[in-house]
C-alpha cells in the first residue's frame, strides 16, 4: 500500500496508492478518499452547499473516493451516514489544513506549492545535538518562531524540537489534544508558514524537530468512532481510553503515512514520539523505524527519539536515537529541590549514587519496572553497556515536569541561583544530549502551565476536576480550598501567563547574564566536547557526597572527560577519595575555584568542574 515517491529533489512529496485525504489532481480537479468501513454513504460537501458522492473503491471496497471539479482553498466536509443510520458532517482526518476548528471545515491545498531554498540540506549528525523545546503558541505561531531562530543559533543551539502542532480543539492548546494528525493547527499559520520556519532553520544551520502523538486523539474533534471504529482497541485502554489499534493495517498505514508526510513533506529532521510506552503494538515503532532509516535516512540524517517509561534499550538498538530521560531528570529534581513527593518518591533514597548510576549507564530503573507500585528489585537498570551517552536525552525542565506542577513552577522560584548554575552546566556539558526548555536561556520565572480552549462545558469541567484529582496525593492539598487555587486551563490568563519573556526580578540573575552563561557553555561543548563525541564511552561514576557526584568518559580521541560537581551547599572533605584527576588535566569550565580547593583535599559547595585529560602515550 505504501509507496513514497520523489518529485524533485527541492520537494519530496509522499503519496500512498490510495491517495488518502484530499489530493490535487491539477489546477480545477480534486481527488478524494476515505476510508469509512462502517459508513453506508459518503459524500463531500463544500462551503458553498454542493455536494458530491464518493463510491467505494473497487478494489478498497471500504474506501470512498471520488475525483471532483475543485481547486486549492476548496473547503470540504464529508457527509456520513453510518450503518446505525445515523448522519454526520465531518472533517477529513486526513485534513492537510482547517480553516478555523476540529470541527469544521478542511481545505484543499496545494503540497508542491512552496519553494524550498535549502535543497542540499542533509541535516547534522545526532552527536552535535543541543536542543531547546518549544511551543509555537507561545511564539505567535510559526512566523514567530522563525523570528527567534537567529537569536538561538547564534547562542549554541543546533536544534529546535517544537510541541505537537496537530489540529487540535481551540485556539490554544498543548498539542497533545491533536484529532487531525496530517492539518499544522490553524492558529500557527498555513502548510507553507511551517515549511518556511523549517527552511529557515536549515538555513541557519538548525535541526528542526516535531513532537507528535501516536498513543491517542483528543477528548473533542474526534469523529472516528463513527464511521472508523477499527482505529481503536476495544480491549486495551490507555490513561487516554481505548488505545490505537495498530494491529489492524489500514490503521497502521494511517500512522505510518503520518510519520513519512512530516518527514517528507515538511523535511522535518526527526520526531520525538510521545508515551511510546502507551502505544500497545511495539512492533510498529520498530516497523516505522526501520522503513525512516531505509528510505529518508540513507539521503540526510533523521533522527527520531522517544518518550518511554518502559526504559526499554530495544527501540535506542532499533532505528531510534535516544529516549528522554526522566530518570535523570527526577534524581536532579530531587537534589535541587527536596521534594520526594509523588514519583518523586522513588529517587528519594540514594539519590547521589543513583544518579552517577544514571549518569554512566543512563537508566536507574529497569525495563518494565511500575513507578507506581512496589518492586522488590528496583534499582537493576536494563543493560545499556552498548549504548552511547548520546542515545539519552538530558534536561532539568521540559513540558511535562514544570507543566504537570499544579502552579506550573519554573526551577528560577524553587532553587537558589548558584546551585541552578551547577545543574545547568552539567546538563550542558554532559556527553547525553542536552535539552532546555523555552525560557531557561535567558532564566525565565514565569509558570508554564496546562492550558486549553475547550468549548464543552462538561468537559471543562472534566478537565478542571481531573487536575485536582491528579494533585491530590500532595500534602499540600490535604485542605480541598488550596485545590480550588490551581489555574484554570481554560482561562486565556493560563495560556498568557505561560508565555516566557525576560524581565528582572529581584533577587535572581538578569536575563542577558544568564543569555551569556548559557553562550559560554555552549561554546565549551562545541569546542571540546562535540568533537569527541561519536565513541564516547563511559568509565566509571560515584557519589562523593549526598549530592556530589564524580563522573567520567573516554571520549573518541582517547581522551578522557571528567565532570565533578556538588549540588549541595555544605564543602567535602575528600581527602579518603580518589577522584582520578592529574596534575596535566586541562580544566574546560571551574565553577566556584573547584581546582584550587582540590589541591587542598576539600569540594566545595555548590560548584563544578569540567577537566580533559590526554591520552595517554597519545592513545
Amino acid at each position: 500500500m505504501l509507496n513514497a515517491s520523489s518529485t524533485s529533489s527541492l520537494n519530496t512529496a509522499y503519496s500512498s496508492q490510495l491517495k488518502r485525504g484530499a489530493h490535487l489532481i491539477d489546477s480545477e480537479h480534486t481527488q478524494f478518499c476515505l476510508w469509512a468501513p462502517e459508513a453506508t454513504q459518503v459524500s463531500v460537501i463544500f462551503e458553498s452547499g454542493e455536494e458530491f458522492e464518493l463510491s467505494p473503491d473497487g478494489e478498497f471496497p471500504d474506501f470512498y473516493v471520488g475525483t471532483v471539479t475543485c481547486g486549492v482553498g476548496t473547503r470540504y466536509k464529508y457527509n456520513i451516514t453510518n450503518k446505525q443510520n445515523i448522519t454526520l458532517l465531518v472533517p477529513d482526518p486526513a485534513s492537510r489544513g482547517q480553516a478555523e476548528s476540529v470541527h469544521g471545515y478542511s481545505i484543499v491545498i496545494d503540497e508542491h506549492s512552496y519553494h524550498w531554498r535549502q535543497v542540499n540540506w542533509t541535516g547534522r549528525p545526532w552527536h552535535e545535538t543541543v536542543l531547546y523545546e518549544m511551543h509555537v503558541g507561545v511564539f505567535e505561531g510559526f512566523i514567530g518562531v522563525k523570528s527567534k531562530l537567529a537569536e538561538l543559533a547564534a547562542m549554541g543551539f543546533t536544534a529546535i524540537m517544537i510541541m505537537p502542532i496537530a489540529c487540535f480543539p481551540g485556539q490554544r492548546n498543548w498539542g497533545y489534544d491533536g484529532v487531525l494528525l496530517y492539518a499544522p493547527h490553524f492558529s500557527y499559520g498555513s502548510a507553507d508558514d511551517l515549511k518556511s520556519l523549517i527552511d529557515e532553520a536549515h538555513t541557519l544551520n538548525l535541526s528542526i524537530y516535531l513532537d507528535v502523538v501516536y498513543n491517542h486523539f483528543g477528548p473533542d474533534g474526534n469523529y472516528l468512532h463513527h464511521y472508523a471504529p477499527q482505529f481503536f482497541d476495544e480491549k486495551e485502554h490507555t490513561l487516554w481510553g481505548k488505545a490505537i489499534n495498530l494491529k489492524h493495517p489500514i490503521v497502521r498505514s494511517f500512522f505510518t503515512e503520518n510519520v513519512l508526510y512530516w518527514l517528507e513533506e515538511f523535511q522535518f529532521d526527526g520526531l520525538r514520539f510521545d508515551a511510546c510506552h502507551a502505544i500497545y503494538d511495539k512492533s510498529w515503532l520498530f516497523e516505522v523505524a526501520n522503513l525512516v532509516q531505509e528510505t529518508i535516512g540513507a539521503k540526510r540524517y533523521i533522527n527520531l527519539m522517544a518518550e518511554n517509561d518502559d526504559n526499554s534499550v530495544a527501540l535506542l538498538q532499533n532505528g531510534f536515537s535516544a529516549q528522554w530521560n526522566d530518570d535523570a531528570h527526577h534524581l536532579m529534581h530531587v537534589l535541587l529541590t527536596g521534594e520526594t513527593e509523588g514519583y518523586y518518591s522513588y529517587y528519594a533514597e540514594n539519590t547521589a549514587q543513583n544518579l552517577a548510576k544514571c549518569l554512566s549507564q543512563g537508566f536507574v530503573f529497569s525495563e518494565n519496572e511500575n513507578l507506581y507500585k512496589e518492586a522488590s528489585n528496583r534499582l537493576s537498570a536494563h543493560d545499556t553497556s552498548r549504548l552511547s551517552p548520546t542515545s539519552f536525552v538530558f534536561f532539568l525542565q521540559n513540558h511535562d515536569q514544570i507543566g504537570n506542577r499544579p502552579f506550573g513552577e519554573r526551577l528560577t522560584t524553587l532553587v537558589l541561583d548558584r546551585t541552578l548554575r551547577v545543574a545547568n552546566a552539567l546538563v550542558l556539558l554532559c556527553p547525553h544530549i542536552p535539552m532546555i526548555f523555552m525560557g531557561e536561556e535567558f532564566g525565565a520565572t514565569q509558570p508554564f502551565l496546562y492550558f486549553t480552549s475547550h468549548e464543552d462545558e462538561a468537559l471543562i469541567e472534566a478537565i478542571r476536576q481531573g487536575r485536582r484529582k491528579q494533585f491530590a496525593s500532595f500534602s499540600k492539598f490535604a485542605d480541598s480550598t488550596f485545590a480550588l487555587k490551581i489555574p484554570d486551563s481554560n482561562d486565556v490568563d493560563t495560556f498568557e501567563t505561560s508565555i516566557p519573556r525576560p524581565i528582572s526580578v529581584e533577587g535572581y540573575t538578569s536575563a542577558s547574564n544568564w543569555s551569556q552563561w548559557m553562550s559560554k557553555l555552549l561554546a565549551i561543548r562545541h569546542a571540546h566536547i562535540t568533537p569527541k563525541l561519536a565513541t564516547a564511552k563511559s568509565i566509571s561514576a560515584k557519589a562523593i557526597g549526598p549530592s556530589a557526584v564524580v563522573v567520567s568518559w573516554r571520549m573518541s580521541d582517547g581522551s578522557k572527560l571528567i565532570l565533578a560537581f556538588n549540588l549541595g551547599n555544605e564543602i567535602l572533605d575528600i581527602s579518603q577519595q580518589a577522584l582520578c584527576v592529574v596534575e596535566n588535566s586541562d580544566v574546560l569550565f571551574d565553577y566556584s575555584e573547584v581546582w584550587e580547593s582540590l589541591t587542598k583535599n576539600i569540594f566545595p559547595g555548590n560548584s563544578i568542574i569540567a577537566l580533559s585529560e590526554a591520552p595517554i602515550n597519545g592513545v
